[in-house]
């Protein structure tokens, strides 16, 4: 950043007339801030009528955020309009003075690199991998490397094209990219090699045409053989990265839900596990939504957490606790949330074919309920 102006030099508005369709605007240039965030001041000399906030920013920034990312941006607070945070329908007005507040330019490249990827299946349009565990999808704040999306450059430099030649919807950072597994969830993912697989396949999507199946290893015995959870799903009230249920009666969550719903059926308990006798469930699960974490935040709801889920009170299983020793935790069985996408099933956005793909259990998945298995006794 050191050809920006420092924030120790007085900046200059740059007017901006005629940009955005006729809006005339002010706008101040980009100043980096000490936190590494970056201060954006617009001043509205004469807005168009009827002009949404989140319409003019995304407009705006072009291609490099996409217009729901700010519209989450905009609720988070870090968008003001003349010091006041607003909702992202904010229509703007003559004079106004809007504060943003950017998150460090993000790479126009992607740099490809060597990452192993297991390819379930690839033609022109699509390509399925069964994305391990520890895998952020694509490029963020925090993570600009080591995610899916550079291991993707790299595999279709080898392979196929550059990466940039992959169609996106609406950020530069997510090429091809058409649904998302949480970083530890393993299992069946979907890339769109073109315009026609990306538009039809997230189209499945919003209709609920896509049917997905995930296991889970998850605490306690579930009661029921098969039932849905039918809980709306919103942010958490305190805590930012996680999600939970809505619970109209106040306490302890009380959180602006959306409809969320997840089909579930026990495939087996598992009783009696060490001296403690404790009991775990192989549970298969089939969302009809996709909202972040549902599956994690449904369990938990039950009273049923996925092995490995401290997020959501899944704690991990240690083998000195099964073998007695609960004083110590010694030996996980598994690092991470113990949960895999098993199966898609879908049209094929060109033949319109009915697809379905599946993703074998991994190592340490397989590993684990081997070993649940083999201490268990009847109870």
């Amino acid at each position: 950043m050191s050809d920006k102006p420092t924030s120790q030099e007085p900046l200059e508005p740059q007017p901006n007339a005629g940009h955005d369709d006729g809006m005339e605007v002010v706008e101040t240039p980009v100043e980096a801030e000490a936190d590494g965030l970056e201060h954006l001041r617009i001043d509205i000399r004469r807005a168009l009528p009827d002009r949404r906030l989140d319409k003019y920013l995304a407009a705006r920034l072009g291609k490099t955020t996409s217009r729901t990312a700010l519209q989450h941006y905009i609720r988070d607070g870090n968008v003001t309009v003349n010091g006041r945070i607003v909702k992202p329908s904010y229509v703007i007005r003559t004079a106004d003075s809007i504060d943003m507040m950017l998150p460090p330019s993000r790479p126009r490249e992607i740099p490809p690199e060597p990452i192993p990827l297991a390819v379930v299946y690839e033609d022109r349009d699509i390509l399925a991998i069964n994305k391990q565990a520890d895998l952020i999808i694509h490029p963020a704040r925090g993570n600009w490397t080591g995610t899916l999306v550079n291991a993707l450059a790299y595999y279709f430099a080898t392979n196929w094209r550059d990466i940039a030649e992959l169609p996106t919807s609406g950020e530069v950072s997510r090429p091809g990219i058409v649904h998302r597994l949480d970083r530890d969830t393993t299992g069946i993912m979907l890339v769109a090699k073109t315009e026609l697989a990306l538009w039809r396949l997230g189209r499945q999507f919003e209709l609920r045409k896509i049917h997905k199946t995930y296991t889970a290893i998850v605490h306690g015995l579930v009661r029921l053989d098969e039932d849905v959870i039918d809980e709306p799903i919103g942010k958490h009230p305190k805590i930012r990265e996680k999600y939970a249920v809505n619970r109209d009666t106040g306490r302890p969550y009380v959180v602006a839900g959306k409809e969320a719903i997840t089909r579930y059926k026990v495939l087996q308990r598992i009783t009696g596990v060490g001296p403690t006798a404790a009991g775990f469930s192989l549970v298969e699960m089939y969302p009809q939504t996709g909202r972040t974490h549902q599956l994690r935040v449904h369990m938990s709801y039950i009273g049923h957490p996925i092995v490995g889920d401290r997020m959501y009170g899944g704690g991990p299983v240690y083998r000195s606790q099964l073998q007695g020793r609960c004083d110590v935790a010694e030996g996980p069985l598994i690092t991470r949330q113990a949960l895999h996408a098993h199966t898609i099933e879908f049209n094929h956005p060109r033949t319109g074919q009915v697809m379905k793909l599946e993703a074998p259990w991994p190592e340490d998945f397989t590993a684990t309920l081997k070993e649940l298995r083999e201490l268990s006794r009847p109870v």
